[in-house]
């Protein structure tokens, strides 16, 4: 099937063409009284085509208001599109479908669904988009707002299949943590969808996330577990890291000259101290570690 594409209708101004059809009426007027004062069949051949040229014209004009656009279609075949806002005067025998060109908020449903560690999620986005080629979006679809509203919904679907509900490595991309990064995919998903309804995706973003209810409590305790052992990786990492700082600088400045059993004890303080959640109560040791 040959694709369609969009392209400009002819058209001239609404204006112009409604003057020229007062003018016409008037000659009308002026052939059907000679007629009737001469009774003179002649003046039929002029008096007959000029009534159904004033029959037909009113069906031409039309008005396009500002972000519209009117699609042709003349005995089944696609005539065009006028997209410049105003009065005109088209083709009388088309028929004549109204496109809006604004902008379109869509906000769609929770659904639920698993992410990709099978956990289920409730997920809603809000996609902003508008239609860019009438012929596509006429001809191409059924219904073409009907038709964004189901490919977004199978792309929000799809996306949340493709990352976790939350990931506490920095490094991995997950629906939480991750906004710019999911919001793309899903603007670029649902304008792959689009494309053959003539849509433009302007932006597509989550609105809603949260567990489904029957796990969120679960999975609340299973967060808050993760991000507490998250964290006392990252401060064990970083108190082993004072730690060999200290030791290296004792050793550079000569400070105090320490064997392995004195190091041992050292580390072992510093890791207590640095590590323990309550404030550490230093003790002065007097003595020496050797009995």
């Amino acid at each position: 099937m040959e694709a369609i594409r969009e392209f400009k209708a002819w058209k001239c101004s609404g204006f112009a063409a409604f003057f020229l059809a007062i003018l016409v009426l008037a000659v009308e007027i002026l052939f059907f009284r000679a007629l009737a004062l001469s009774e003179n069949l002649a003046y039929l051949w002029v008096v007959i085509p000029v009534f159904l040229v004033l029959i037909l014209t009113p069906n031409g004009f039309t008005i396009v208001q500002p972000n519209e656009a009117k699609v042709l279609v003349f005995f089944g075949r696609y005539a065009g599109s006028v997209r410049d806002a105003g009065f005109w005067w088209v083709n009388p025998f088309t028929t004549k479908k109204v496109v809006s060109l604004r902008i379109h908020n869509l906000n769609s449903d929770r659904i639920k669904v698993n992410d990709i560690s099978g956990n289920p999620i409730e997920i809603a986005a809000v996609v902003v988009w508008r239609v860019v080629d009438t012929a596509k979006a006429t001809f191409d679809v059924a219904d073409y707002k009907e038709f964004v509203t189901i490919q977004s919904e199978t792309a929000i679907r799809t996306l949340a299949s493709l990352y976790p509900y939350d990931a506490h490595d920095d490094a991995k991309v997950s629906l939480r943590g991750s906004p710019s990064e999911v919001s793309e995919n899903l603007r670029a998903q649902v304008q792959a969808r689009l494309e053959i309804a003539g849509v433009e995706v302007s932006e597509a973003r989550i609105s809603h996330l949260a567990y489904a209810p029957e796990i969120a409590q679960v999975m609340l305790r299973r967060q808050q577990a993760e991000a507490i052992i998250a964290a006392r990786r990252k401060i064990v990492e970083g108190a082993v890291g004072m730690v060999q700082h200290a030791l290296q600088l004792l050793s550079e400045n000569k400070v105090v000259e320490l064997d392995e059993e004195r190091k041992a004890a050292m580390i072992n303080n510093l890791l207590v101290a640095l590590v323990s959640e309550s404030q550490a109560t230093p003790i002065l040791n007097t003595g020496t570690l050797y009995t």
